[in-house]
């Protein structure tokens, strides 16, 4: 690793905020400006941000901040342990405190991360819809995943039969709205109740939605496409058996 590693400059303490989520809203900007307004080491704090950090079974992006190369992303406090700042690892010079900077998100690896978290929600929507049963768990990687369901035991043919409503669904064309509702709203939503928004902090007033219109409904804080038909094709690749009740679903996601 380059750079000073021992650094550590807070600066900038008048910087009382959370960073700003850009990708939240806007999930296509891939260039952008912000302002450091801290380093740590080799990891650097921004006012606003594009880059994904981990979180939520979605690796984080990579890409480029002030000319270096970004490695990681990660949530982290604030030094007075106030506020979620997002914390980019680089290698390369480190920029300092107070710098206008240009962050470069990877567009590759962001778009094949997309088109698997919308994969990933299909799937949710097509097992839901056609069983009543819920999602358990999952974790992703570019163009591949996993997700845990509550069977016991699956349906014959059940790897056989998910593919093919799976890819049904991505040949639909099905939009993919993003929204934000007021948490009130968001707990009288029978799709979202199913999928435990109510687990979302307190704190938070304002739910992400992500509505694969006509399927899938989920409070989601991740990157996806703008229809299903963006996703390519899906291949069930396994299905496990993870414990009593527990079967995962191991997917690839290929060009179409």
């Amino acid at each position: 690793m380059k750079g000073p590693s021992c650094r550590s400059d807070w600066g900038m303490t008048s910087f009382a905020s959370d960073t700003d989520l850009v990708y939240l809203r806007d999930v296509d900007l891939r260039s952008f400006e912000a302002v450091v307004v801290a380093v740590d080491g080799a990891r650097v704090a921004l006012d606003r941000t594009a880059f994904y950090p981990t979180g939520g079974g979605q690796p984080h992006d990579i890409g480029t901040l002030a000319g270096s190369t970004v490695v990681d992303v990660r949530k982290g406090p604030s030094p007075d342990g106030m506020h979620s700042w997002v914390w980019h690892e680089v290698d390369g010079s480190v920029p300092n405190v107070g710098d206008t900077v240009v962050g470069t998100v990877d567009d590759d690896r962001r778009f094949r991360l997309m088109r698997t978290h919308t994969a990933m929600h299909i799937l949710c929507g097509v097992i839901w819809n056609e069983w009543k049963v819920p999602v358990t768990g999952g974790n992703m990687e570019p163009l591949s995943g996993r997700m845990d369901f509550e069977f016991d035991p699956v349906p014959e043919g059940f790897a056989t039969r998910i593919e093919e409503l799976v890819n049904a669904e991505i040949a639909a064309d099905r939009s993919v709205h993003v929204d934000f509702l007021p948490r009130d709203a968001a707990l009288q939503d029978a799709d979202l109740i199913r999928t435990k928004v109510s687990l979302i902090p307190e704190t938070v007033t304002d739910i992400r939605v992500v509505d694969i219109v006509g399927l899938d409904k989920q409070a989601d804080g991740g990157t996806h496409v703008h229809s299903t038909r963006d996703v390519g094709r899906v291949k069930v690749v396994k299905v496990e058996n993870k414990g009593k009740g527990n079967k995962r679903v191991r997917i690839e996601i290929v060009d179409a």
